[in-house]
């Protein structure tokens, strides 16, 4: 696929990591945090021409758009943001806290949490079963490629979010729909923190 702009709304350590690797692919990143575009600006200097800094709302308004704030503060991070319009969200968030415990959501699954306060969004759940070191790591290793789940309901914002994950080096292996697939990449459930590659 041609080259696009690509919004990231957190940059922890899975934003950071995303978004090098998806600059990388030949992407042009803009990227956000809840501290405003000004506390960027070291970090963007140093990752050169393709990334620029901006709002949150700025962010969201790119094709396709990457969600990897802590569970706790995805409502502040996408409060007051318009209909998404279509737009595709990949969201890489998991329902645990900062000291590590598990958040109990009963029967629903996470993605349908996220993709509840998403209005208007084509929400594609990925990289949520890998750890942030995978992230970082190099995705083609000797033995093959990282494996990186994917779950959604839309087959062309699936698709889409595919052959990014595909530029970036890594595997992508599509699970199906978003609560199905969802369930099963979802911390604690059997596709979590999965280190698998897959060879040629």
């Amino acid at each position: 696929m041609s080259p696009i702009t690509i919004g990231f709304i957190g940059l922890g350590r899975v934003g950071k990591a995303l978004a090098e690797k998806s600059m990388r692919a030949g992407n042009r990143v803009l990227l956000s945090n809840s501290r405003g575009p000004a506390s960027l600006t070291s970090y963007v200097a140093e990752l050169g021409p393709l990334a620029s800094a901006g709002t949150v709302a700025e962010a969201a308004q790119a094709e396709v758009v990457f969600l990897s704030v802590r569970w706790a503060d995805i409502s502040q991070a996408l409060q007051g943001l318009p209909n998404w319009e279509g737009r595709i969200v990949v969201d890489t968030t998991n329902p645990i806290l900062a000291d590590g415990t598990f958040v109990d959501l009963g029967e629903r699954t996470s993605s349908e949490l996220v993709a509840a306060q998403l209005l208007g969004a084509r929400v594609v759940k990925a990289f949520n079963s890998l750890f942030a070191a995978w992230m970082e790591d190099e995705p083609v290793q000797p033995a093959g490629k990282r494996v990186v789940f994917v779950s959604g309901d839309e087959a062309e914002a699936k698709n889409t979010a595919k052959e990014l994950i595909a530029a970036m080096g890594f595997a992508p292996i599509d699970l199906g729909g978003l609560v199905e697939g969802g369930r099963l990449q979802q911390a604690g459930k059997p596709l979590a923190a999965l280190n698998l590659l897959l060879t040629n």
